[in-house]
C-alpha cells in the first residue's frame, strides 16, 4: 500500500503538469499522512539539510563553467578543430560530432547543454551538404548524452551524494564507457554515411589545421587539468569544479576575449537559474528520501526482488528494464534521487560494485533523455533543429539501438568497465 502511495501520488502530479520538486513534495506529504505523522517542521528540516552538502557545490561551479565555455567561445574552437581535421571525409560532419560531443562532454557534463551548442553550430553545416537532417539531429542527440558519462558529470555527483559512493571514482569509471560510446556510434554513422551520398567539404590546409589545434590547445587543456587534479589528488571533484569556473572564465576573457566583464552578469544569471532548478529537486528528493526510507520502502523493494539476490547478472537485467521504463517517462535528475535510495541496499546485498552500477544507472537514464515521449535531449534538438518531432525520434532509432545494445554488454560483461577502472586508478 505504502509503494502505491507513493508511485501513485508522484506519477499522478508529474501527469498533472505539476514541477518535478513540487511533485516530490507533495508525495512525501502523501507518505507522511499514510504514516501519520504529519509534521512540517521535518519538511523543512529535511529541505534545508537535503541541500548543505559539500559535494553539491560542485554543480553550480561545473554549470558556470559550460556556461562560460558557450559565451567565451570555447565551445566553438572544440568543433572548429575536428571539423578542420576530418570534416573533408565522406560523413565527415558527422564524425566531427562525434569527436565534439565527447570533448565537450568532458567540459560541461551537461547533455542539454551540449547537444543545443553542437545542433547551433553543426546542424546547418550538415544541412547544407547534403546529410538527412532527421538522422543529423538523431547523431547529434544520442552523442549529447555522452555528457552525462565522461567527468565532469553532474548526474554522477548527484548518485555520489544520494548513495555515498565516491565521486572521484566515479568520474574516473565513466572515462571508458563514455569513449565505448562514441565509438559505438561512429561505427553506426559509418555503416549509415557509407549508403548515402554526401557532399564533401573543402579540406582545410596545414596552415589552418595548425591554427585550429593552437587556438584549441586551450579549450583541450580543461579536461586534462580536471581529470588529472583529483586523479593525483590535488583536489576534490567539488574544488576541480571550482578550478573548471576560474580557468574557463580567464580564457573567456583574457584569451580569446570573446566575452566582456559586461557579459559576466547574464552568464552568471544563466548559470545560476540552472542550479536553482537541479538544487530546488535535490533538496525536494530529501524529504521523500527519509519517509521512504521511515516507511521501509527500501525493504520491500529488496523483498520484492530477493529471488534474484543471489543472480547478481539477473538482478541488474531486472533493475536495468525497470530504470529504462522509468527513464522514458521521467528526467535524469529525479530518477536518480528518487531510486537511487530505493535500490543501493538491493545492490550492496547482492554484492555488486557500487561504482560499476552507478555508471550503469547513470547510462541507463541518460539513454532516457532520448527516449519518447518525454526525452529531454530529444526535445532539445528537435527545437534547435526546427524538425518535426516525429522526424528526429525516427532519426536516433539507430543510434538509440546501439545506446541499449552497449548498455547490455556492459551489464553483461562488468569487466568492461572494471578492467578500465583499475588501469586508471
Amino acid at each position: 500500500m505504502t509503494i502505491l502511495i507513493f508511485l501513485g501520488t508522484l506519477l499522478g502530479c508529474i501527469f498533472l503538469g505539476i514541477p518535478v520538486a513540487f511533485s516530490l513534495l507533495l508525495c512525501g506529504l502523501a507518505l507522511m499522512f499514510q504514516l501519520d505523522m504529519v509534521d512540517l517542521q521535518i519538511m523543512t528540516q529535511y529541505l534545508v539539510t537535503g541541500a548543505d552538502s559539500f559535494p553539491l557545490l560542485a554543480i553550480p561551479f561545473f554549470v558556470l563553467a559550460g556556461e562560460l565555455m558557450n559565451a567565451g567561445g570555447i565551445s566553438k574552437r572544440i568543433v572548429d578543430l575536428p571539423l578542420k581535421m576530418i570534416g573533408h571525409k565522406k560523413g565527415g560532419l558527422g564524425y566531427v560530432a562525434i569527436i565534439a560531443s565527447v570533448l565537450m562532454a568532458s567540459l560541461s557534463g551537461s547533455a542539454a547543454a551540449d547537444t543545443a551548442a553542437l545542433g547551433m553550430v553543426l546542424l546547418p553545416m550538415m544541412r547544407k551538404a547534403g546529410y538527412e537532417p532527421g538522422d543529423s539531429a538523431g547523431l547529434i542527440a544520442t552523442g549529447g548524452i555522452i555528457a552525462p558519462i565522461i567527468p565532469p558529470s553532474i548526474p554522477f555527483i548527484i548518485f555520489g551524494v544520494a548513495s555515498g559512493v565516491s565521486i572521484s571514482k566515479l568520474f574516473l569509471a565513466g572515462i571508458a564507457p563514455g569513449i565505448m560510446m562514441g565509438v559505438a556510434l561512429a561505427l553506426v554513422w559509418w555503416w549509415r554515411s557509407s549508403k548515402s551520398n554526401m557532399v564533401m567539404a573543402d579540406k582545410a590546409s596545414k596552415q589552418e589545421i595548425w591554427q585550429s589545434v593552437k587556438e584549441g590547445a586551450w579549450a583541450l587543456l580543461l579536461p586534462v587539468i580536471i581529470v588529472g587534479g583529483f586523479r593525483s589528488g590535488v583536489f576534490t571533484p567539488t574544488e576541480a569544479g571550482a578550478v573548471a569556473a576560474v580557468y574557463s572564465l580567464f580564457v573567456a576573457l583574457f584569451v580569446y576575449r570573446e566575452m566582456k566583464v559586461r557579459d559576466l552578469f547574464e552568464v552568471l544569471f544563466a548559470a545560476a537559474e540552472t542550479t536553482a532548478i537541479v538544487m530546488l529537486l535535490v533538496a525536494a528528493s530529501a524529504v521523500s528520501a527519509f519517509l521512504i526510507t521511515i516507511a521501509e520502502v527500501p525493504l520491500m523493494v529488496v523483498d520484492l526482488m530477493q529471488p534474484l539476490v543471489d543472480s547478481p547478472t539477473l538482478l541488474l537485467l531486472a533493475i536495468m528494464l525497470f530504470i529504462m521504463i522509468v527513464g522514458m517517462v521521467m528526467d535524469l535528475t529525479p530518477t536518480v534521487l528518487i531510486l537511487v535510495p530505493v535500490l543501493m541496499p538491493l545492490v550492496r546485498e547482492a554484492g555488486i560494485d557500487p561504482v560499476y552500477f552507478g555508471v550503469l544507472f547513470i547510462l541507463n537514464c541518460s539513454i532516457g533523455l532520448i527516449t519518447p515521449p518525454v526525452g529531454n535531449v530529444l526535445n532539445v534538438i528537435t527545437g534547435v533543429s526546427k524538425l518535426p518531432f516525429e522526424q528526429c525520434v525516427k532519426g536516433v532509432l539507430p543510434y538509440l539501438t546501439a545506446m541499449l545494445g552497449l548498455l547490455l554488454l556492459f551489464t553483461l560483461f562488468p569487466a568492461l568497465i572494471l578492467a578500465p577502472l583499475r588501469w586508471i586508478s
